[in-house]
């Protein structure tokens, strides 16, 4: 009978491409339909803020033969609305039925207020926001990038490189403001002046013209283009009205096993949230790692497994100045924070701890660091703070006892 069941996804980015993956991996042998709103072959995003956008990646399509694996793909197809009591979702091409349903739509970027219809502002999260930007960074053009998050960083990272004069506008004091502690992020804001951007903390866009960027402080940029990176929100408008449960920010709220309010209606990826017991409170993560797990979870409850709760430790990198940064845990639980190296030098790492035990970790340039705190963290390893405070020791000789 589970033969039968007919699945099926919305969304065609990692996290649904994960799970029509997995569920044949688990042996699931019904039907799966995914459902993407853009008409390309499915593809991955982290190219998309450096490779792509300098024409050196071959393609970021996912290297997966649909075709041998049964999966049906229905690509360039918008879905509007879903009708739970009906097991339908609603898509511009008429609903189409499901017994077990997806959801994987990811999340959307924010739009800079006033921004709509001005000339040459572009956001950049799809292969085609990616493919407008490419003649940009090509011509040279003066650059203004509003926000000095991680997009935002990768992207001034890119255009430096392709020669391009960039200007970064963030309205809070330091870069990543919203992520990382005050005294983290202010080493970072010297990695932009290095690589020749002009990075202006404690500025606000006041308005827009084509090719010019004024400030609230009456300040003018020049801005051939101008790119927004102020963060992003579950991609969820169209389950309004469907008794789905929403969080803050829209984000859909899942089960421990990723599971929604709507029966037979799963979540995964950038559009939902988790609880953590490991963190004590509800996750959102918008980030590559957890979209290639959580699909694992959701295969294993579709196909009648009882799956461990998903509780991942999170997990992502940035490519940005030349550094490799990487981070894993959830720091707002800590209680301590310990430096490993000169934060001023090219590779250093913070750990955070509570009540001993490691629950966060940021590497910049040491992957190693990196590697074995994670480890450290899903084990819940007490450390000695003395010992991860001296970077010439491998971080898992910390370990007390």
């Amino acid at each position: 009978m589970e033969a039968e069941r007919r699945v099926v996804i919305v969304g065609a980015g990692m996290a649904g491409v994960q799970t029509a993956v997995a569920l044949r991996e688990q042996g699931f042998t019904g039907p799966v339909r995914l459902i993407g709103a853009e008409p390309h072959q499915p593809y991955d995003r982290p190219p998309l803020s450096k490779a792509v956008l300098l024409g050196t990646a071959e393609g970021s399509a996912f290297d997966v033969d649909f075709e041998a694996l049964g999966i049906e793909l229905r690509l360039g197809v918008e879905v509007t609305a879903l009708r739970p009591g009906a097991h339908e979702v609603d898509t511009e091409a008429g609903p189409v039925p499901y017994d077990v349903l997806v959801v994987a739509t990811g999340a959307r970027p924010v739009a800079l207020p006033g921004s709509e219809g001005v000339r040459g502002v572009h956001l950049l999260r799809t292969l085609d926001d990616a493919e407008r930007l490419r003649p940009v960074l090509a011509d040279k053009h003066d650059v203004v990038v509003v926000g000095a998050g991680w997009i935002g960083a990768e992207f001034t990272t890119a255009a430096r490189e392709a020669g391009c004069a960039v200007t970064v506008v963030e309205a809070a004091d330091r870069p990543l403001a919203g992520t990382l502690p005050a005294e983290v992020a202010a080493p970072m804001a010297e990695w932009y002046e290095e690589s020749g951007a002009t990075l202006l903390t404690d500025a606000r866009v006041g308005h827009l013209e084509p090719g010019e960027v004024a400030l609230e402080d009456g300040r003018l940029l020049p801005a051939e283009a101008v790119v927004v990176g102020i963060g992003a929100r579950p991609a969820t408008g169209w389950l309004a009205g469907s008794g789905v449960a929403l969080g803050p920010e829209g984000a859909i709220v899942a089960d421990e096993h990723l599971r929604t309010s709507a029966p037979d209606v799963y979540a995964v990826g950038d559009c939902a949230s988790f609880p953590s017991a490991r963190y004590g409170e509800r996750l959102m993560v918008h980030h590559w790692d957890n979209a290639l797990q959580g699909p694992r979870t959701v295969a294993a409850a579709v196909i009648g497994e009882v799956p461990r709760p998903y509780d991942p430790v999170p997990y992502f990198w940035s490519e940005q100045f030349g550094r490799f940064v990487q981070y894993a845990g959830h720091h707002a639980a800590a209680d301590t924070m310990v430096w490993r190296g000169d934060p001023a030098g090219a590779a250093w790492s913070v750990v955070w701890l509570r009540r001993g035990a490691p629950v966060a970790l940021l590497a910049v340039g040491r992957p190693r660091d990196l590697a074995q705190g994670r480890k450290l963290i899903e084990a819940g390893t007490p450390l000695d703070p003395e010992r991860v405070a001296d970077p010439a020791l491998p971080l898992k000789s910390a370990a007390r006892g």
